[in-house]
């Protein structure tokens, strides 16, 4: 084995460059010019090539404008409850961020058992929804002046999930898990033994354990469908960027037949 294949990094996916492949060199050209990918995909297209490496087999009886929404954003916020965070049974847990990565979160939570599912979301729309995912209470930053989760919960929750990518969110997600110890500076953070952990994919890895993820669908143990809350044409694409910018809405199929 070459020395460069032992370090850490090699065994990491390489995002430095998302538009072509590791080679250097993108698969696509129209009259001599590279067309570049998207993340090594290239999904809005008809026809795409990718490393072997990045696909998985699955049942063939599988509705693919259904299934289509597990192999990012479903799973990878499913998986950070089931696989990472791990709540026990009976205990609470808190989402930030109320889109479908969050819910999928929150459904990890409720699969998972946790009692109490709070969200903390400036979008009140989705607090409605969020029913559907197990959610049972709801917490607006514009309509507090403090930090109130903790409170909530006599002393904080018993696990956090980051679902927005916002700096804020993530201090505020580290600092609403309950110690002994009133938050002072990072440093106590840290002493009051609290563990931050990130995730990719949810520590699902794809060929695996995508398949399954599927089964569990076809086998009705996992709800695909109210994650689904549009569907457009690929002539209408414009629309499913709206209902995203806007905050309508979770996750909206684009159908390449249409």
């Amino acid at each position: 084995m070459a020395a460069r294949q032992l370090g850490f990094t090699h065994q990491m996916a390489d995002f430095s460059n998302t538009r072509q492949f590791s080679d250097g060199k993108p698969r696509f050209s129209i009259k001599g010019t590279p067309i570049n990918h998207f993340l090594g995909t290239s999904t809005f297209s008809e026809h795409t090539v990718v490393h072997s490496g990045c696909l998985a087999k699955i049942n063939r009886l599988a509705p693919l404008d259904k299934v289509c929404i597990l192999c990012c954003g479903i799973s990878t916020d499913l998986g950070a409850t089931l696989n990472v965070a791990k709540p026990k049974k009976g205990s609470s847990v808190a989402v930030f961020g109320l889109g479908a990565v969050g819910l999928a979160a929150a459904e990890g939570a409720r699969i998972s058992g946790a009692s109490r599912i709070i969200v903390i979301d400036r979008n009140p729309k989705r607090f409605e929804e969020a029913k559907k995912f197990g959610v049972n209470e709801f917490v607006n930053p514009k309509d507090h002046d403090k930090p109130v989760v903790a409170e909530m919960t006599n002393g904080g929750v018993d696990r956090s999930i980051e679902c927005t990518g916002n700096i804020n969110a993530m201090i505020s997600a580290f600092e609403c898990v309950h110690d002994d110890a009133v938050f002072m500076t990072k440093l106590i953070n840290v002493l009051n033994e609290r563990t931050l952990k990130g995730t990719f994919f949810g520590n699902y890895k794809p060929r695996t354990h995508l398949p399954s993820v599927v089964d569990m669908y076809m086998n009705k143990e996992r709800d695909v469908e109210k994650f689904i809350t549009h569907r457009v044409p690929f002539s209408e694409i414009n629309k499913a960027f709206d209902y995203m910018v806007k905050g309508e809405g979770l996750r909206c199929i684009i159908s390449m037949e249409e």
